[in-house]
């Protein structure tokens, strides 16, 4: 069991490390740049597709870049906040608080899904498979944080009995199917 929580605990990080400079200098790009990243053919293309599915103007289109960028930061800042909550939790010998990180990674689901689909309609093979990675590695570290709280929840080693409890014959007019 210790070896299986070190590799979560180890993914988790790794993952975090990715979206904090993948994400992070990405934002950073848009953010920083005049056009908010839109010069950029290949990577803007999502930003083009989502604005004319919204029948977005020019000025809509930088809105939303710059959307897009500020929430690529926060998912960066997020990761960059879990790690070094991570280091601290490995030097004290605590619990990391993965909740953050979780929301984070959400948002990261959410944007990849948005981004995806354009992607695949306009058939551009390249950034569906980048976006799809990001997708599934932000995916996978959701459902490693979960299962790395549920390890760690005290509260989960009682949720037997009190699922045996509650599946106990009544002694009224409701006998439950399976005892």
């Amino acid at each position: 069991m210790g070896r299986a929580s070190t590799a979560i605990s180890a993914l988790i990080l790794a993952i975090a490390i990715y979206f904090a400079l993948l994400w992070g200098f990405d934002a950073l790009r848009i953010l920083t740049s005049p056009t908010f990243g839109l010069e950029d053919v290949w990577r803007s293309q999502v930003v083009f597709e989502i604005g004319r599915y919204l029948g977005l103007a020019p000025g809509g289109l930088l809105k939303l870049a710059a959307l897009l960028g500020a929430l690529k930061l926060t998912v960066a800042g997020v990761c960059v906040a879990h790690i070094v909550d991570r280091i601290r939790a490995i030097l004290t010998g605590s619990d990391p608080m993965n909740e953050i990180l979780e929301t984070g990674l959400l948002i990261a689901v959410g944007i990849s899904i948005v981004a995806l689909v354009p992607a695949i309609l306009s058939k551009n093979v390249d950034l569906t498979r980048d976006l799809t990675i990001q997708l599934l590695l932000a995916a996978i570290a959701a459902a490693a944080t979960v299962i790395e709280r549920r390890k760690a929840d005290p509260l989960d080693a009682g949720r037997g009995k009190t699922a045996a409890v509650a599946l106990a014959p009544s002694g009224g007019w409701f006998t439950p199917w399976r005892q």
